[in-house]
């Protein structure tokens, strides 16, 4: 009987063994899949909802807005036009060219007319479908999601049932309630107390109208399109850009309902053939990519809608005037009591004196003192701006050449402004603001030895931006755009180029030559990064994001930022000086003296500074040996932080392989684009491998495919010849396939520090 208690319990313990394996690979790795999907599920819906409000606030709000701007400016030409045409006649003089100007401005103004009754028709036609289609159609595909998600959670909890059912008593008794209640999950109903607790009130929306008050000023014209020999050309062209807009757009929808039609089945096929209930949430991904395609096939459902109403504005307007010529636009008529009085000399004289008087007080206002005229907001400019006569690299609001992302970043409130040197212009400057919502970009124009955006020039861009920010006068007319608060520079990572003085040449890195160097004030040597002039823009924000990274972050195992030089190009990232150079060469260089003591301590130094960035969720994407340093005292430093990514979750998603070091990265990297602090563990195992084989490189005999394909397949490297056997497991730990079954880097710290005491 013992000796069958004793079988028992080891067929029981292989039990347990079994289902914990089982729930491991199944439920637990479905259920972190599920969480991945829900945060995509959520970034998705948040960029689609964006772009309907945005696009609708546009068609609605924007344009029309900008055309009864317009409106009003020619409406009011037109009617000068026409007063001039009126005392031209009265006076017989120049009558023919008063004639010219008057047809041309009522041209524009009838042309514009047209333009704003299409706007307003299809802004109408977008203001339903939004509210009757586009903005329905994509919350009930969020709830649909949502729905598929608590089905495969649902399916997920049933599995886990099936799996861990086969316990004591007291678990089975657990089991029951839990079942119980994952049967009660109905994922219909799941979402209903949440829409019923934060539904928003159905609140009438303004209708888009005809603004009747553009026509107190015209001529009597209609709230409808106009025909008449100034616009029967125009209308023509209108009518069939329209058209060809609308064939092109009809197009577009039966190619993206084709897409949207057999993802669909492919979807359908995929839950009928599922050999588990868990693996609906393996379709979550198709199913978010099936939303998107429907989003696209709604939104251009709206634009053939809002299309076809605009032709068919147009083609009823063209059919029922089809029959007759054009006529031609009204005249003006003359009153000729008050038109044709001839004036005076005493009239004239007055006239003269008017117009003296006000260029007169027009010059004085110009040279009145700017101070007086100002006020307080001088002052407080020239506390932040320094005087408009220092160069402008000295302009606290001058950045340099830093990328537009990350101008873009330092631009967080109305009227915030900064100027940069343009990316993929150098030579070029580039205002930027924020302004409505909006971060705006202008081009700073120079000629004829004058910088301006459109209106006064000025010899040097302080005097430019100082004139700008005192008399908040507008960038452009267009734009509206007023500079109120001047973005001044982190004085504390600027350098200039004159402080680093070059030296001899260490290397050449992904984007430029590595030089030693020294700083001026102290005589401190560093390294300089150089950036080439010629990179494309995207490769500079690359070379420059390790700087910003590089900012956050003090530890003795990670390299240390000194500053950048972005006033011009090229632009310089100055780093503290690593006398031992890189740990790959110093590994080959070094092979024969190195002793077991002294790679355990290089290996505890790199899995510190990789805890430090795990902790502050940086993810690195590129560790290796060669992207180590040896320091003074032996200590290894991380480093090249040109393919790092800081996320709030830890998780970065990559799409393409461009540059990826496939011998390093994680499987689920290499697959999926995900990066995370897992897959730097994975690439710690390499370093690993590559710091106790003292330089070989990783697989050796294997290309990097063959390589992936052996690592698909359960392939792991062998052991190195002078790898302690304990450092081997934590390489393999380090190897696991799936990435949650990784050892976390303060892990990996104190075991590696616990063998080094061995």
């Amino acid at each position: 009987s013992w000796s069958q208690v004793i079988r028992q319990t080891e067929v029981l313990g292989r039990v347990m063994r079994t289902h914990a394996d089982d729930l491991n690979s199944g439920p637990l790795h479905r259920l972190a899949t599920l969480i991945r999907d829900k945060q995509q599920v959520k970034k998705s819906y948040q960029s689609l909802h964006q772009q309907l409000e945005s696009h609708n606030h546009k068609v609605t709000r924007s344009d029309l807005d900008k055309l009864k701007s317009t409106y009003r400016q020619l409406s009011r030409d037109a009617n000068n036009t026409k007063e001039k045409y009126r005392e031209a006649l009265a006076k017989g003089r120049e009558a023919e060219r008063a004639h010219e100007r008057y047809d041309k401005a009522t041209t524009k103004l009838h042309n514009l007319h047209n333009q704003y009754v299409l706007a307003v028709c299809g802004a109408r036609t977008q203001q339903d479908e939004h509210r009757r289609s586009a903005a329905p159609v994509l919350l009930d595909s969020l709830q649909r999601m949502q729905e598929d998600m608590t089905l495969a959670l649902r399916s997920i909890l049933e599995e886990y049932c099936e799996i861990s059912s086969l316990l004591t008593e007291e678990i089975v008794k657990v089991h029951q309630e839990i079942s119980a209640a994952v049967q009660q999950i109905d994922p219909l109903a799941e979402y209903q107390h949440f829409i019923d607790a934060y539904r928003s009130p159905e609140t009438p929306e303004e209708v888009v109208e005809f603004d009747t008050s553009l026509l107190e000023e015209t001529d009597n014209l209609p709230a409808d399109i106009l025909w008449n020999t100034l616009t029967a050309d125009s209308l023509q062209a209108m009518l069939s850009s329209a058209t060809e807009e609308l064939t092109l757009t009809q197009q577009n929808l039966r190619t993206k309902e084709a897409l949207a039609d057999d993802l669909d089945s492919k979807i359908q096929t995929s839950q009928q053939n599922a050999e588990r209930k868990s693996d609906c949430v393996l379709l979550l991904s198709q199913k978010l990519s099936l939303l998107e395609l429907r989003h696209a096939v709604q939104s251009l459902r709206g634009s053939e809608a809002r299309l076809s109403s605009q032709k068919a504005l147009l083609d009823t307007k063209m059919a029922a005037t089809s029959a007759s010529p054009p006529p031609p636009p009204p005249l003006p008529a003359l009153a000729y009591e008050d038109d044709a009085r001839s004036v005076g000399s005493t009239d004239k004289t007055k006239e003269k004196g008017s117009r003296f008087d006000t260029l007169r007080h027009s010059l004085a206002g110009m040279i009145r003192s700017p101070k007086a005229m100002l006020g307080s907001s001088t002052s407080q400019f020239f506390d932040v701006i320094p005087t408009s006569e220092r160069p402008l690299a000295d302009q606290e609001w001058y950045h340099g050449a830093i990328p537009r992302t990350e101008a873009q970043e330092l631009l967080r409130q109305q009227g915030d402004f900064l100027v940069r040197e343009s990316h993929g212009k150098p030579g070029e400057y580039v205002l930027s603001v924020f302004s409505d919502e909006q971060r705006r970009h202008f081009i700073i124009q120079y000629a004829d030895s004058q910088y301006r955006f459109e209106g006064t020039g000025f010899s040097t861009i302080p005097q430019l931006i100082e004139h700008h920010f005192s008399t908040k006068q507008v960038i452009t007319k267009k734009s509206g755009v007023v500079l109120l608060n001047p973005v001044v520079k982190d004085k504390k990572w600027i350098l200039n180029h004159e402080d680093v003085t070059l030296g001899e040449l260490l290397g050449k890195g992904n984007f430029g030559e590595v030089f030693k160097g020294t700083l001026q004030r102290d005589k401190t040597p560093v390294a300089v990064k150089t950036c080439k002039e010629d990179l494309p823009p995207e490769l500079k924000i690359r070379f420059l994001s390790e700087a910003r990274i590089l900012k956050q972050y003090d530890h003795p195992n990670i390299v240390k930022l000194i500053g950048v030089c972005t006033q011009r190009q090229p632009i310089y990232i100055v780093m503290e000086l690593v006398p031992g150079g890189d740990f790959l060469s110093f590994l080959r260089k070094k092979k024969d003296e190195l002793k077991t003591k002294q790679l355990l301590r290089f290996s505890v130094d790199a899995a510190a500074g990789m805890a430090y960035l795990e902790s502050k969720n940086c993810i690195h994407r590129d560790l290796a040996a060669r992207n180590c340093l040896v320091g003074d005292g032996s200590v290894l430093k991380i480093s090249d932080f040109g393919m790092s990514r800081q996320e709030d979750d830890g998780v970065y998603s990559s799409s393409g392989l461009k540059q990826i070091p496939i011998k390093w990265t994680a499987p689920e990297a290499l697959n999926y684009g995900r990066y995370s602090s897992e897959s730097d563990v994975w690439s710690y195992g390499i370093l690993l491998w590559e710091t106790f084989s003292l330089g070989v490189c990783p697989y050796p005999g294997m290309t990097n495919q063959q390589a992936r394909e052996q690592v698909e397949k359960g392939y792991r490297m062998a052991c190195p010849q002078r790898c302690p056997d304990d450092v081997y497991k934590v390489m393999q730990r380090c190897w696991s396939y799936h990435a949650e079954e990784r050892p976390k880097f303060h892990e990996l710290q104190r075991d590696l520090a616990a063998i080094k005491k061995k």
